[in-house]
């Protein structure tokens, strides 16, 4: 794909100006502006305050809003997530910074058996207000512990919200209205796409509703559910498709949970075909169920199985050569849709 990757806002609201910001700038918009609308809101994690993260996504915030609210944490992400579990409990709504999402292994307790039970083990009378900001996707040459996609693992467990937003205007959205929510949501944001993905977003207040997904291309032929960055591959292979006649749509969830059955099934049932792709890991995970949503619902209007196409099932390798072949591509999903479509 090129350096930078322009990508469409979805509807906007009426009568708003668009700026063309990157993913990064987008996150960091929505922190600020929901720190200024709640002083309740609060950023905690490893190097968020003077050193921004390594990405540097939220660098400047603690000069606005100080080191009350933005708050470095010793290296303990056990530690410092068990802090937000309990801080949101008792009034604050904390929004988390794990640095690379592969660092959930080391915060599952306080995620999955704390954050995601509490509001039911207490009959309703406790909640939980908080947002895990993760990083997902490869090819970045970081290596096997810092370059999964592990999104599937919180969408797993009950309790728990997932959202994985693909453009600068999803990533504001989502996430704003995520800091707004009263549940414990895990946020995946691509690694790949702060700097690389751009587009318009608008300068007034929005939100989006979470378990509402979004049709990023409409088309005919073919559906391509893609996730994350992996929208940006399918509006690739779609344009490629283009070329030898077949109009494929792409749908992109834009949450994994709550995921929006509704419009997956509506777009298989008028194409008739479907690939699922995500740079999450392909056995067990996000491909699976949406294929198999999409089986179940739409299986009377399908001309074939519905295929998938996901990371391969090996540790990300360091070799850049290697790294990239673990990877969907557009070329992929290009040759994939051809066959099915007999082209």
């Amino acid at each position: 794909m090129p350096d930078t990757v322009a990508t469409g806002p979805g509807p906007a609201p009426s009568g708003t100006a668009l700026r063309e910001l990157t993913f990064g700038e987008a996150i960091r918009e929505a922190l600020a502006e929901e720190m200024r609308r709640d002083p309740r809101v609060v950023l905690l994690g490893e190097d968020v305050a003077e050193a921004g993260t390594p990405f540097k996504v939220v660098k400047g915030l603690v000069e606005e809003f100080g080191k009350d609210r933005v708050v470095d944490t010793p290296i303990s992400e056990a530690g410092f997530t068990g802090l937000a579990v309990g801080a949101a409990m008792t009034g604050l709504r904390p929004i988390v910074d794990i640095m690379f999402g592969d660092f959930l292994a080391l915060i599952m307790d306080q995620v999955v058996n704390q954050a995601a039970k509490i509001h039911y083990m207490s009959g309703g009378k406790w909640k939980v207000p908080m947002v895990i900001r993760a990083t997902m996707g490869a090819t970045r040459r970081s290596a096997a512990q810092h370059s999964q996609s592990l999104h599937a693992w919180p969408s797993h467990v009950p309790g728990l919200k997932v959202a994985i937003p693909s453009t600068p205007y999803d990533a504001k959205g989502l996430l704003k209205a995520a800091i707004r929510d009263d549940n414990p949501i895990v946020f995946f944001e691509d690694k790949i796409s702060y700097a690389k993905v751009k587009g318009p977003v608008p300068d007034e207040d929005y939100v989006i509703p979470l378990g509402v997904a979004d049709i990023k291309r409409e088309g005919r032929d073919i559906t391509l559910v893609a996730t994350s960055s992996m929208v940006q591959v399918a509006l690739g292979a779609a344009a490629m498709l283009e070329e030898i006649g077949i109009n494929a749509e792409v749908v992109d969830p834009r949450t994994t949970w709550p995921l929006d059955e509704k419009t997956l099934i509506e777009s298989v049932r008028k194409t008739s075909r479907c690939i699922v792709v995500d740079e999450g890991y392909y056995r067990y995970g996000i491909t699976g169920e949406i294929a198999s949503v999409i089986a179940e619902g739409a299986f009377y209007d399908l001309d074939g199985p519905v295929r998938r196409i996901g990371a391969r099932h090996v540790p990300v390798p360091f070799s850049p050569p290697l790294e990239d072949a673990t990877v969907p591509t557009e070329r992929d999903l290009f040759t994939m849709a051809r066959q099915m479509c007999n082209k």
